[in-house]
């Protein structure tokens, strides 16, 4: 089983924008009401449709209203991703911290309103 999850939203350009020059990702298919990008290691898929598209049934149609979603993109070297976002000049929303439950981490914020999560998993602080 493969899950791609899928926005519906009226900022596909900027979506793309954000997460091929933020987030290195590379895009699998486009055309004019969709945009299908993957992760720069080609395992993980994220899809972008225009709301209320003819080609689409009505369930597709309702676009994304900003709230209510989160991803969680897990790297090798957060520290280095963090300094990469922070010289573009893209806003932290948290700011890069380690967590008792064993995340080292920071947020973002991408163009329709979800947050992104970007985190290095590392070993629970045991007290």
């Amino acid at each position: 089983m493969k899950l791609n999850a899928g926005i519906t939203t009226d900022k596909i350009a900027e979506s793309k924008e954000f997460y091929t020059k933020v987030l290195n990702f590379g895009v699998t298919f486009e055309n004019e009401f969709y945009l299908l990008l993957h992760t720069p290691d080609k395992n993980m898929n994220l899809a972008f449709l225009l709301p209320n598209h003819p080609s689409q049934q009505a369930l597709f149609h309702e676009p994304f209203n900003g709230k209510g979603m989160f991803l969680t993109i897990e790297v090798d070297d957060v520290d280095k991703i963090y300094n990469e976002i922070k010289k573009m000049g893209i806003e932290i929303r948290i700011d890069i911290r380690n967590e008792s439950w064993g995340d080292r981490h920071f947020a973002i914020q991408d163009p329709n309103g979800i947050g992104i999560d970007v985190v290095k998993y590392t070993e629970p602080v045991t007290k």
